[in-house]
């Protein structure tokens, strides 16, 4: 790649601007004063960055992407906070992400090595992981949570505050109120938990034994003789004490949080086999 700045001269690079060697900035976008684009940034063409928003190395930001704007929430009056997007990202048309706000984290944060396809939006406060994947149209309301690997499927709709664990995988159309589990599947609308995400364990390069386990642990966890589901994550916490990925599940489960837990539909038939 060349170190030269590329800026074509229909853009506007506003004074103050900071931009690495070898960023590109293609037809009609716009750049504010307080932006950071990192070396090899790409800005396809039509895109705005504005507000105190840094976007990392090698990342990809396609047309009619708005990165940085304010926060849509009526409590920001105008406090300096910002947007941190990692490196090697893929920003497709149409995306919006928003900065935090003064009276909560102040940042909105996306880890390295995500993809967030068209028109998809990630709202002020939010955390996003790494190699984190949403697809057409996903919506996560502010101050939400996605550990790494999560993949959120099209038109998914996640509330405000609502945290999913890391290798996750939420269907397309879900309306997701509540929390999500490590290796957790959830589907519909309202979401439940519908199993475990099988195949985002397989891809991480679990041991075929911890799958086993986990499967085990998810019928304990959801469907044990406990009066609650805390109740039976305490009961994982021994039975299955040598299994790492497990004992994570657990914990997420019996961790303190502002929302409920998303769970199995009452009454439902268990779709997750305890053996192949």
């Amino acid at each position: 790649m060349s170190d030269s700045i590329r800026i074509h001269p229909t853009s506007v690079v506003e004074p103050g601007a900071e931009l690495g060697a070898g960023v590109d900035v293609g037809p009609f976008c716009h750049v504010g004063p307080r932006v950071v684009l990192g070396r090899d940034v790409r800005l396809i063409s039509h895109v705005v960055v504005s507000g105190d928003t840094t976007i990392g190395a090698g990342s990809v930001v396609y047309p009619n992407a708005v990165l940085g704007t304010d926060p849509q929430n009526t409590a920001y009056k105008g406090e300096t906070t910002t947007l941190i997007i990692g490196e090697q990202v893929v920003i497709r048309e149409g995306v919006t992400m928003h900065r935090g706000t003064g009276n909560a984290r102040g940042t909105t944060t996306v880890g390295d090595h995500c993809m967030f396809l068209a028109y998809s939006h990630v709202a002020h406060d939010c955390a996003i992981g790494n190699h984190v994947t949403f697809a057409n149209n996903v919506m996560i309301g502010g101050h939400t949570t996605i550990g790494d690997r999560v993949i959120i499927g099209g038109g998914a709709g996640l509330h405000q505050f609502c945290t999913v664990g890391h290798h996750a995988f939420i269907g397309g159309m879900a309306a997701v109120a509540h929390d999500v589990i490590p290796y957790g599947l959830v589907m519909g609308n309202r979401a439940s938990l519908d199993g475990l995400n099988l195949v985002g364990l397989k891809r991480s390069g679990m041991s075929r034994d911890d799958i086993q386990a986990m499967r085990r642990a998810f019928k304990v966890l959801f469907f044990g003789e406990g009066e609650t589901v805390r109740d039976n994550a305490e009961t994982v916490l021994v039975e299955f004490a040598d299994c790492a990925p497990v004992l994570d599940m657990a914990a997420f489960v019996l961790a303190d949080k502002k929302r409920k837990l998303t769970t199995p539909r009452t009454g439902a038939k268990q779709r997750e086999p305890v053996e192949d």
